[in-house]
Order: C-alpha cells, then sequence, then structure tokens
C-alpha cells in the first residue's frame, strides 16, 4: 500500500499541535521554519483538507485535527519501537514525565535517575508543575505519564491509585499552637492565620476538601506556589501551613517545625499514575511505572517510604 504522507509529516502535524506555533514545532524537530510548515501545508494539500484553524499567526485544532492526533501519536510511538527492535536496541526513546510538586521534587527525580541508570540512551523529560497544568499537558498529548497528588475528573485520561499520602497541618516551634498537649479542635485553629499552596494544586485541593463543612471563613494570609517556600515562611512565624507529611519529615525530625494534629480533618489522599486513554502505553512508560511501584512496594504511605535524606 503506497501511503500519501510521511512519518516526518506526521511528526510536524503533531509538534505544531502541541505548540500550536510552527516555529516552536520547528524548535522541537530541529528544523527550520520554513521546512516546517512545508511539511504540514504538503500534509493538508495531499488530502485537500485542513487540520488547522488559522488564526492570526496561531493555530487551532479543527475537528479534523482533533480526531487524527491521537492516532498520529500512537503512529509515531510505534515506529520509534519497530526502530528500536530492528536496530536491536533494548533502551528506550524519549519519555516525557510531569509530576505535581510533592511528588516531583520528593519522588521522581529519584525515579528517573535510577530509569537512567538501568537504560543509559534513554531520554527523560521530567516537568514539575500543579495538578491542572500536569492535567492540560496530557489532554493535549504533550506528556506520555502524569505523576499527580490530586484528583483527576477528565473524561480523556484513565487514573491508576499508586500510594496513599497525607498532609498534615504544622508551624513553627514558637508558635501558640507548637504548644498544645493534645489534639487541636478545628474552632481552635481556624483562628490562626494560614500559609497555603495556590488554587489549582492537588495540596489545596486536599485542604479545601477537608474543609468543606467548615462555615466560617478560612484566614489565608499568603498563597505560594512551592512547598519549601511554605516551609520557610511558617518558620518564620508568619502562619500555620498544611502540606504533605512526606515534605516535613526531615523539619520535623530536626524539630525546625511542629506537627499540629487536628482529627477532624481528614487530609488524607492518593499519588496517581495518570495517563491520556486514547494514548498508546510504551514499553518506557510500563518500565518507569514499574519502578515507582518497586519504590513503593510494602509501604502504607509516602512518608514511609525508604529515602536518601531529604533536606
Amino acid at each position: 500500500m503506497d501511503m500519501k504522507y510521511t512519518l516526518r509529516q506526521m511528526e510536524t502535524f503533531v509538534a505544531v499541535a502541541r505548540h500550536e506555533s510552527v516555529s516552536r514545532a520547528a524548535d522541537e524537530l530541529a528544523l527550520s521554519q520554513s521546512a516546517t510548515s512545508t511539511a504540514l501545508g504538503e500534509l493538508e494539500r495531499q488530502f485537500d483538507t485542513q487540520l488547522f484553524d488559522r488564526i492570526g499567526r496561531a493555530l487551532r485544532l479543527n475537528e479534523l485535527g482533533q480526531v487524527v492526533l491521537p492516532h498520529a501519536v500512537q503512529l509515531i510511538e510505534h515506529a520509534r519501537e519497530i526502530e528500536s527492535l530492528l536496530s536491536r536496541q533494548t533502551d528506550f526513546g524519549p519519555l516525557q514525565i510531569g509530576a505535581t510538586l510533592t511528588v516531583g521534587n520528593y519522588l521522581a527525580t529519584l525515579i528517573a535517575s535510577d530509569f537512567l541508570r538501568r537504560h543509559p540512551s534513554a531520554r527523560v523529560r521530567l516537568s514539575v508543575h500543579n495538578s491542572a497544568i500536569i492535567v492540560d499537558q496530557l489532554t493535549r498529548y504533550e506528556l506520555d505519564l502524569g505523576l499527580i497528588e490530586g484528583t483527576v475528573r477528565h473524561p480523556d485520561l484513565l487514573v491508576e491509585p499508586w500510594v496513599e499520602d497525607e498532609l498534615v497541618v504544622f508551624c513553627a516551634p514558637g508558635h501558640p499552637l507548637a504548644q498544645a498537649a493534645h489534639p487541636v479542635s478545628l474552632d481552635e485553629l481556624m483562628k490562626h492565620e494560614w500559609i497555603l499552596r495556590e488554587p489549582g494544586s492537588g495540596t489545596r485541593e486536599t485542604v479545601d476538601q477537608a474543609l468543606r463543612h467548615y462555615t466560617g471563613e478560612l484566614r489565608v494570609r499568603l498563597e505560594l506556589e512551592h512547598t519549601e517556600a511554605i516551609k520557610r515562611t511558617v518558620e518564620s512565624g508568619l502562619g500555620i501551613g498544611c502540606i504533605s507529611r512526606l515534605a516535613l519529615r526531615e523539619a520535623f525530625r530536626r524539630g525546625s517545625l511542629i506537627p499540629v494534629e487536628v482529627p477532624e480533618l481528614d487530609l488524607r489522599r492518593q499519588f496517581q499514575f495518570v495517563t491520556h486513554r486514547r494514548k498508546h502505553v510504551t514499553a518506557g512508560m510500563r518500565e518507569f511505572i514499574a519502578l515507582c511501584r518497586q519504590m513503593t512496594a510494602g509501604v502504607s504511605r509516602s512518608d514511609l517510604i525508604s529515602l536518601p535524606f531529604i533536606p
């Protein structure tokens, strides 16, 4: 069967769809902007159709383009696997991983390092963002795999549980709550100001869900995008925080931060694997997930994982 399209044209189409820009797609493909535009134009002319709506200089997938995109992504991934088989390579191709902040900062980097030690010729790109951004990147086929600590409800995404995580309220040693010799009530907790993650993060979603029945006003003094910034701010005495026990275990060990137990709050959640339901699961993705599960084997909660020293 004589194909009317080439793999290069499909790669160009996928790259332009991801970036919604010919110039940025050209940078990804290491091609000139002219060559990238020509490849896309030839693909559309060969089938007398359009895959994008042109809005000024921006390109947006039209209805046909949205249908073609997942098939084009799978075609390219299958082609790479065939190339590896024919050249008798045992290592994997490029892997795009997205992780939310707690997973990314404390687990994913260690797993990626292990993966690359085992497969030296593989390439891994690890991006760390909040849950909302990771979900958006997965739906746009910009990522192969998401490691997420928030709830995912998108109909195009598949979610598989990994390991349980738990948030904990914490304060500085000099804070009034640090002197409490008993569990703290919710009413007592709400008298204090909070330093929290931003809306759109999995951590903030868990806090908001735990407080959904509280009718008073949450006194949020500061919202920050990074757990380390929250830890430092709480250490300064500006307010109380609530992040994963995993991110706090060394600070608790040193005594630079103090846990505040609040039995009325259910702050449990799951770390999860997230993939696009129409995306081919490659051997590299399966291997990465296997290493994640190997790290947490026999562990009931994330802060109980045996890890190197975390400052």
